[in-house]
């Protein structure tokens, strides 16, 4: 299996003299793509549909638990990253700390499936998916990630969104209501002015 993670970083990643053009896309992807998702569940909380607040709320108690999954499988198992071997070529500076599972790859994956899970939002889970894809590739085409790294933040994703849909007649009442709760404290004066949604 190691031997096929390495084939196919070589493959995907960046060569020696590699064109500013897919650079500067790779960087756009592997940097800034990410904020996608806080963005999406802030606009989905600030809602007035309960059915959106609590889509959001359940993509990121998902993306919180599997990113609590990652640091307990990266205390099991410490994964060099590709510039730590080393391999390949690097072109953006990053720790050298556990590189499996990718935590940015979790964090966007948890929400398209999270989104592809619910049929109202499908179409926005694919474009989730689809930006997953382009971070996958950009943070492997970098050199700070494996192509396993992706796989494995994928099933984390997997498991974790799917157990969360599973469940969320357990959990989301009280949830939904305690942040709903806490919203309005913390931003009445806000809400009062009609600034914000009640």
């Amino acid at each position: 299996m190691e031997s096929f993670n390495l084939r196919l970083f070589a493959w995907l990643n960046a060569p020696s003299h590699a064109s500013h053009l897919t650079l500067s896309l790779a960087y756009a992807l592997a940097i800034y793509a990410i904020y996608f998702v806080p963005l999406l569940m802030i606009l989905g909380w600030l809602h007035r549909d309960p059915a959106r607040q609590r889509l959001a709320l359940k993509a990121l108690l998902g993306c919180v638990v599997a990113l609590s999954v990652n640091e307990v499988i990266t205390l099991l198992w410490d994964h060099p990253r590709p510039f730590a071997i080393p391999v390949g070529h690097t072109y953006l500076d990053h720790a050298a700390n556990s590189s499996f599972p990718s935590d940015h790859m979790t964090v966007i994956s948890t929400l398209a499936i999270t989104l592809l899970l619910s049929r109202e939002w499908r179409p926005l889970g694919y474009l989730s998916a689809g930006l997953g894809l382009g971070i996958a590739w950009s943070r492997v085409y970098l050199g700070v990630h494996f192509p396993l790294d992706m796989l494995g933040a994928i099933a984390v994703s997997a498991l974790v969104a799917t157990l969360l849909a599973i469940t969320e007649r357990c959990y989301m009442p009280t949830l939904h209501g305690l942040s709903r709760g806490l919203y309005r404290r913390l931003f009445a004066p806000l809400i009062d002015r009609g600034w914000l949604a009640h």
